[in-house]
């Protein structure tokens, strides 16, 4: 089998991994009302079993650092995917709390390594292609995102059971995620036969996290917006704006879509303009829709703001975990795992970060906290360029080779 077939191969295995993965996640947070009616959680002991998925995921990303340097990413993945649609369905068919408990944490524990190993395998597979594919492989997890969304909608409206509504998704992503897994594409497959004096990753170096840590901000403020909009959206919708129960579910799903739509065009758009000027470009559009939301003096200009923030944040998370790969060609696995915990850390603080500013002042005010927040990548836009560009090396000489630094990590390879 040739190089470029086993990449092809390669990235259309990765991207059913994203899209399983984007089914499953909207099926457990669309279905969280009825998981707490189920098990008779509390409204005070919910966000007790919530934090702790991505607490535990974090642990797990940590954890998965580690691992790869024994084992591959595409390993990782490929048990790590299974047991988060197993653990998905434990959710559904337990009895009692503690069960839900047990379910929900080793859904936690799988995907936090299953997030890490498929960006790490993203990272080292856009790289092998030369040329930005990042935003594709994110664009999977959001069509896979909206047709979970849809397929828990009919299990509520056809008043099924959590179990009932899980069993058909699990029972077909668990095998084709199984023979999906038999064509991912380490890095063994290529890069390294690519450079064949490359050493096995040891960590960042000295200093390292330092220059990821800008990354590591972005990454947490962009999850601050997509919680606010996920945990949000309908409530604003709803309690400031005044619209009906049924229309206040419509920014979220019209969020989704613009995700999509801008996720499956924007690997076009770093080829052609760059990774720096799509991310600042993202920026200030989904600040923009921040300050939409936040003035709006009707239903239909809040959700004009919601749009505006699917197009701008949807580029903002798949081209941090590209950057962090570019910075570090010879460890990005490594960089991908410590990038990876900044996403549950902004998933923990947006939702109650908007909340606690909208009691203690205003729900309108509160969505100028992520609006400010967003706009700080554009301090650390720079870390989105090419390699030698932020180092202070002449790029001007380099311009023509943009799909190569996009792709390569602007190496010089």
């Amino acid at each position: 089998m040739t190089d470029d077939v086993r990449l092809r191969r390669g990235r259309g295995a990765l991207g059913f991994s994203f899209f399983a993965q984007g089914v499953t996640f909207a099926l457990l947070v669309t279905r969280i009302p009825a998981i707490q009616d189920r098990y008779g959680i509390s409204d005070g002991l919910l966000p007790v079993f919530l934090a702790a998925v991505p607490v535990l995921a974090g642990v797990a990303s940590v954890g998965t650092e580690h691992l790869v340097k024994r084992v591959a990413p595409g390993v990782v993945l490929r048990w790590a995917q299974p047991l988060v649609l197993l653990s998905l369905l434990g959710v559904g068919g337990g009895e009692r709390l503690w069960h839900v408990a047990v379910a929900l944490g080793a859904f936690g524990l799988s995907v936090g390594a299953l997030d890490a190993s498929m960006n790490m395998l993203g990272v080292s597979l856009q790289r092998a292609y030369g040329r930005s594919i990042m935003l594709g492989f994110h664009a999977a997890y959001s069509l896979g995102g909206i047709l979970g969304a849809s397929a828990a909608w009919y299990g509520a409206h056809a008043h099924l059971g959590l179990f009932v509504s899980y069993l058909p998704a699990v029972a077909v992503l668990v095998p084709l995620v199984l023979l999906g897994s038999r064509y991912y594409a380490d890095r063994t497959d290529r890069t390294e036969r690519m450079d064949p004096k490359r050493l096995p990753e040891k960590g960042l170096g000295p200093g390292g996290f330092s220059l990821l840590l800008p990354l590591c901000l972005v990454m947490a403020c962009a999850y601050i917006g997509d919680s606010t909009v996920a945990n949000w959206s309908a409530k604003y919708l709803q309690d400031v704006l005044g619209s009906s129960e049924q229309t206040a579910t419509v920014p979220y799903n019209v969020y989704m879509v613009t995700t999509l739509v801008g996720r499956a065009v924007g690997d076009l758009g770093v080829r052609r303009f760059g990774a720096v000027a799509v991310v600042r470009c993202g920026t200030l559009l989904a600040a923009a829709g921040f300050a939409v939301v936040a003035a709006a003096p009707g239903v239909w200009a809040g959700m004009l703001g919601f749009t505006l923030l699917g197009i701008g944040l949807c580029v903002i998370v798949p081209q941090t975990f590209a950057a962090a790969g570019r910075l570090f060609p010879g460890s990005s696995d490594t960089a991908v795992a410590r990038l990876n915990i900044f996403n549950y850390v902004g998933f923990l603080i947006g939702s109650p970060l908007v909340g606690a500013v909208g009691d203690a002042w205003s729900y309108r005010g509160a969505m100028l906290v992520p609006m400010v927040l967003v706009l700080i990548t554009l301090f650390h836009v720079r870390s989105f360029g090419p390699r030698e560009a932020r180092y202070g090396v002449d790029h001007e000489r380099r311009a023509g080779d943009r799909a190569v630094d996009v792709g390569r990590g602007g190496n010089g390879v």
